[in-house]
């Protein structure tokens, strides 16, 4: 059993001025240091006034993004289906299992100096699907350790029987550190009969979906199909309760009331799409329809504390208003997170209470404003975040990064391998006629 005394402690719901934690691969109890019994038996770590808080949930990412990073391709798009063609779906036709695998290695390390502990991502890898979520999750969850929300985004530019097949069955047993969802990529590339199919098979799983992330994918459903995009998948009822409705830029106020009613989520990803230029998603109103949010980052880096920001400033942005928004907006997305991933995992996260994972982080700070539990959140929000990197990482109540470095050795061998199959990514794609 290990103890951390002398903390500054906040869970995004309660805030210990100077209080302990006591953990093994749970959290014991938690409270005051005026409650804290000293142990011979307990090991001790003085977080000497440090901040304590849970770790990190990314809410959509794509792993296998990681290997694009400096890849430099001819690119000249003029809409979002072109960025598509130019880039991603170039890149991702290429991926093998073993790229899969190593771009999990790489991605874990960099979540975990991050503080991020769980991914829910979307995975895609043309040249090998049948035993690419095994791969990835081999290097994400068995060797970074980090918990793993897994799916292949099926798309018809694929072979839909292998896209069925990896979703159907993975290769992975569903327990607290991996679990599956049905992947598919959007409505723009899956026909009719594609959605027949991923309904006869998908069982109990909900979907995980890019959804009307530009203004091309909703018009796309409307000319082809004369139904919005969630209109045309609950015809094909595929919008089970937990599903994942992810970017809903362009989705309208029908759609949104559907979302809802199903009890889906919706995941935005606002860096992203600046970046692609498809627009900013309208977080206020989601909320205004009771839908719960959370927020990714869309392979796009591994910092999610910059994803929250973005979030909130761009709302106000979109909005022309700071009100329309708060911070107390952006912590129940964070609390939606971890809610959410632990309900898939079958595990408790995102709390300092007895029977909750001991996934957490220690953040130095010493505030020199007053920190109380009624601005906790505000100290971390605007003090913390513009630079966030934690000091010490746990999952499980293990260290996995201590003093800034990762200290899991077979992560480290692994990760010092990854360049060649990055260098072998990329080869390929050049390689491409």
């Amino acid at each position: 059993m290990k103890a951390i005394i002398n903390a500054r402690i906040y869970d995004f719901n309660k805030y210990i001025d100077f209080g302990y934690i006591l953990f093994d691969k749970d959290i014991v109890e938690c409270g005051p240091m005026e409650n804290f019994k000293k142990d011979k038996n307990l090991k001790i770590i003085d977080a000497n006034r440090d901040l304590i808080i849970p770790s990190f949930v990314c809410g959509h990412a794509h792993v296998y993004s990681i290997f694009a990073r400096g890849l430099a391709l001819p690119f000249n798009p003029k809409n979002f289906q072109e960025i598509l063609d130019q880039m991603w779906w170039k890149i991702d036709k290429q991926i093998d299992n073993d790229i899969s695998y190593f771009s999990g290695v790489a991605a874990g390390y960099e979540f975990l100096l991050n503080g991020v502990t769980t991914v829910i991502d979307h995975h895609a890898s043309g040249d090998d699907i049948v035993g690419s979520i095994h791969a990835l999750k081999k290097g994400l969850t068995n060797v970074a350790h980090v918990r793993g929300i897994y799916c292949f985004e099926t798309s018809d530019r694929y072979s839909i029987k292998d896209c069925v097949k990896e979703n159907s069955k993975p290769g992975i047993s569903d327990n607290e550190h991996s679990s599956t969802l049905f992947g598919m990529h959007a409505s723009m590339s899956l026909s009719d009969e594609t959605l027949k199919l991923i309904k006869k098979n998908m069982g109990d799983k909900p979907i995980h979906c890019h959804v009307a992330e530009s203004k091309m994918d909703e018009e796309d459903s409307l000319n082809k199909y004369g139904k919005s995009i969630i209109e045309r998948f609950d015809s094909f009822d595929l919008l089970k309760k937990d599903s994942l409705i992810v970017h809903g830029v362009a989705l309208n106020d029908k759609e949104l009331d559907i979302i809802s009613k199903r009890g889906a989520y919706l995941v935005v990803n606002t860096t992203s799409n600046m970046n692609n230029a498809v627009g900013i998603p309208n977080v206020k109103k989601y909320l205004e329809h009771n839908i719960p949010v959370f927020v990714g980052n869309d392979g796009l880096n591994s910092n999610m504390a910059s994803e929250w920001i973005n979030v909130l400033y761009t709302s106000h942005l979109l909005n022309q208003s700071p009100k329309e928004l708060n911070i107390g907006d952006v912590e129940k997305m964070i609390n939606n997170s971890y809610d959410y991933a632990g309900r898939r995992l079958g595990v408790k996260l995102g709390k300092f209470e007895n029977g909750y994972k001991a996934d957490f982080l220690r953040v130095p700070y010493k505030p020199f404003t007053d920190m109380n539990s009624s601005n906790a959140f505000g100290h971390i929000f605007y003090g913390l975040f513009p630079s966030f990197k934690p000091m010490d990482v746990y999952i499980d109540g293990e260290i996995e990064v201590s003093n800034y470095k990762v200290v899991n050795k077979e992560l480290l061998i692994e990760f010092n391998k990854c360049k060649k199959y990055a260098d072998k990514l990329w080869t390929k794609v050049k390689e491409e006629k």
